[in-house]
């Protein structure tokens, strides 16, 4: 078996089936190279070929591999060969006998061996280090920086790989991706015994292959907090959008018991904006990522917890206690909640939408695609100004953009600065009265169906990008017959429970709902999820703050 510390270094592996052998040769490359570099010893080509494998999956990397030629099974020149296609950077050296240097010689041609030598290498200083340290003075000349510790396999037009690679990222969540069907993607795959039939395959952080994981699991795996710390809080904060991210830092900054519940990522639909320009003390803009960043942290600062990838799926008033219950039948309680579930994209009705969605159709600005589309031609469905944004942010490296908008022009739902950047940027236009009536593609969005609203003609348009922004739908359905909503589902609160001057029936408190206040006594709603709310970003996070004030004003009086 291969021995090796645990501390990840540039490995040095040797492989020798005799013992002795085995341990001579490792003990003279660690006396040498032990303080910079990491030295595993193997004592068969089958135990070393797993510890190249595991290395691997762990993204350590392997700089030189000394391999014996005569071992049973499986020799030296065998073994470089399979070597070779698990680390192909790695420089390599076979031990030979005089009588073996013919085969040994043929081996520079086989494997691209890059040095062999004869047995016995005494003394070491002579004969061993100066070939290892030529070898290992070329192989740092390479480059061979570090890969991020969570890696992704997948294929391009795989939904689910897709899926995935939106949630690391959006989580910030370093990771490399590799496309199922290129050389260094096949090769972590064979590493981790996957056939790529089932993708995406992520490899976390400790080197174990995850084969299409659901994304709690992922999110346990990668390191994101995904189990409450406690069983009672002062605040439950249900959705990590500007709203809940806002409360969050106002609510533990105030020294309230603070936890954040999120069901994907936080940020919400400001977190996926390539650029946010209009928001208050960033003249320059900031893109929603950066600031969705800048709030987590800062809310973790302040001491809120913050659990990803949990579903919520009921509410209850327990008397004193608001009981929330996630999807796995577990709950948590609390003094208070802020429902700040935000808003998801409308799905488009157009027939073939549905089975290409993650496969060239895409909801909200699915940055990680962003690449995929340099020099190709794009479409983006909306008028608002998240399609705004998304059009101007992927016509940096796309050859076309084209904004499909149903309405007479962009100024109905769209700010004054992104119209005025749309018109002047010379690749994107601009298509109003005009309608995705289908899509097309069989494995990937391969064409498009565009309806003129006025004259009801049709034309097919090729198209392998489609990024739909058009309207948001509360993500309240779990609150139905708990709190009220409106017929759209937004939920209701303050004044608009009291239309008429009175509290909703079942209200038992002789004051009337405070202005963010749901129809159940401690229980909050901030942000976009709220009917009538302003939908932007500064408007949610003000909500945010004002919902942990009549929080503290709700507790002192309960």
């Amino acid at each position: 078996m291969a021995q090796a510390a645990e501390t990840a270094r540039t490995v040095i592996l040797t492989v020798d089936d005799d013992p002795g052998v085995s341990r001579a040769v490792a003990r003279d490359l660690r006396r040498r190279y032990g303080a910079a570099y990491r030295i595993v010893r193997a004592e068969s080509g089958e135990s070393a070929l797993d510890a190249l494998r595991e290395l691997k999956l762990r993204g350590d990397p392997v700089a030189v591999i000394l391999a014996d030629y005569r071992m049973p099974r499986m020799n030296g020149i065998e073994f470089l060969e399979q070597a070779l296609d698990i680390h192909p950077g790695a420089r390599r050296v076979l031990l030979t006998a005089y009588a073996d240097t013919g085969a040994a010689i043929d081996a520079i041609n086989v494997v691209d061996l890059d040095h062999y030598l004869l047995k016995p290498w005494d003394p070491p200083e002579e004969k061993l280090y100066p070939v290892v340290d030529d070898l290992l003075a070329v192989w740092r000349a390479g480059d061979h920086r570090p890969v991020p510790a969570t890696k992704v396999v997948g294929h391009r037009w795989s939904a689910r790989s897709s899926d995935v690679r939106e949630f690391l990222a959006r989580n910030q969540v370093p990771y490399r991706w590799y496309s199922s069907d290129e050389p260094e993607g096949r090769r972590l795959l064979a590493a981790a015994g996957a056939d790529g039939r089932r993708l995406p395959l992520v490899i976390t952080p400790d080197g174990t292959p995850l084969t299409e994981p659901d994304i709690p699991e992922l999110a346990a795996r990668v390191g994101l907090a995904t189990t409450p710390e406690a069983e009672f809080y002062d605040l439950v904060v249900i959705g990590g959008g500007p709203a809940g991210l806002g409360a969050a830092v106002y609510g533990a900054s105030e020294g309230l018991r603070t936890v954040l519940v999120e069901r994907s990522a936080t940020g919400g639909q400001a977190g996926q904006s390539s650029r946010i320009e209009n928001y208050l003390g960033f003249p320059d803009g900031v893109s929603g990522a950066q600031l969705t960043d800048r709030a987590r942290r800062q809310a973790t600062r302040f001491g809120a917890e913050i659990l990803t990838a949990r579903e919520v799926t009921g509410l209850e008033a327990n008397g004193a206690a608001r009981v929330v219950r996630f999807s796995d039948g577990s709950a948590i309680a609390a003094h208070s909640v802020i429902l700040a579930t935000g808003v998801s994209y409308r799905q488009l009705p157009a027939p073939g939408c549905d089975d290409l969605t993650g496969c060239g159709v895409y909801y909200g600005s699915a940055l990680t695609e962003a690449a995929s589309c340099q020099g190709q031609d794009v479409y983006v469905v909306g008028g608002a100004n998240s399609a705004g944004q998304a059009a101007m942010h992927l016509a940096r490296g796309a050859k076309s953009v084209t904004l499909l908008v149903r309405g007479e022009s962009l100024a109905a739902s769209m700010s004054y600065y992104l119209i005025q950047q749309i018109e002047e940027a010379p690749n994107i236009s601009v298509r109003t009265r005009t309608v995705v009536e289908a899509a097309h593609g069989a494995e990937h969005l391969e064409q498009l169906t565009l309806r003129d609203v006025d004259s009801g003609a049709s034309e097919l348009v090729d198209a392998q990008w489609m990024f739909v922004f058009i309207g948001a739908a509360p993500l309240t359905d779990w609150l139905d017959g708990t709190v009220l909503r409106d017929e759209s589902g937004f939920i209701l609160a303050g004044p608009d429970l009291t239309p008429d001057g009175r509290p909703p029936a079942e209200w038992e408190l002789d004051r009337p709902p405070y202005h963010l206040e749901t129809n159940i006594p401690g229980v909050f709603v901030a942000g976009d999820a709220r009917a009538e709310s302003a939908k932007r970003v500064a408007s949610a996070v003000g909500e945010g703050a004002m919902a942990v004030m009549l929080v503290h004003r709700y507790l002192e009086q309960s």
